[in-house]
């Protein structure tokens, strides 16, 4: 296996052949079924920097990485606000891997236990439901509803 060059910024790491290091937005929007707003979206909150190459936005591999966490994260509901502290804490050079870390634990605890708390409360209502369901519908084959 060929050495590659050593560096913590994964945009600056040497790619195996074959493999792409920069990406236009046509390409991203398209690979991550979103649209090219979307991206400029991200951009104008901070959350990805695209260089300029003649006035044309190109994403490095690390802004493609960026984009699958934060499109990772909106699905199980984090807010552009949480997405952005957790980015922001891996650093420049990776040094803050273990803070991310140690968000990521706090935050889906939290997640967890209140999607616990509502299951809880799910749970009370469909049984609440089912007995009224069950009450009506013996009611009705009793002939009591006429």
């Amino acid at each position: 296996m060929p050495a590659q060059a050593v560096s913590s910024d994964p945009s600056l790491v040497a790619e195996p052949a074959g493999e792409k290091t920069l990406f236009g937005i046509a390409e991203l929007a398209k690979e991550f079924d979103v649209t090219s707003r979307t991206l400029r979206f991200y951009e104008d909150r901070g959350l990805i920097s695209p260089a300029r190459v003649n006035g044309t936005r190109v994403y490095s591999r690390r802004d493609r990485a960026r984009l699958a966490i934060i499109l990772r994260a909106r699905a199980i509901g984090s807010s552009l606000s949480e997405i952005a502290e957790y980015l922001e804490l891996y650093g420049e050079k990776g040094e803050g891997r273990e803070k991310q870390l140690r968000y990521v634990i706090a935050k889906t605890r939290e997640a967890m236990d209140d999607l616990e708390k509502r299951k809880v409360l799910i749970e009370q209502s469909l049984g609440e439901l089912i007995a009224i369901h069950n009450g009506a519908q013996r009611k009705l084959e009793r002939g009591e509803g006429s």
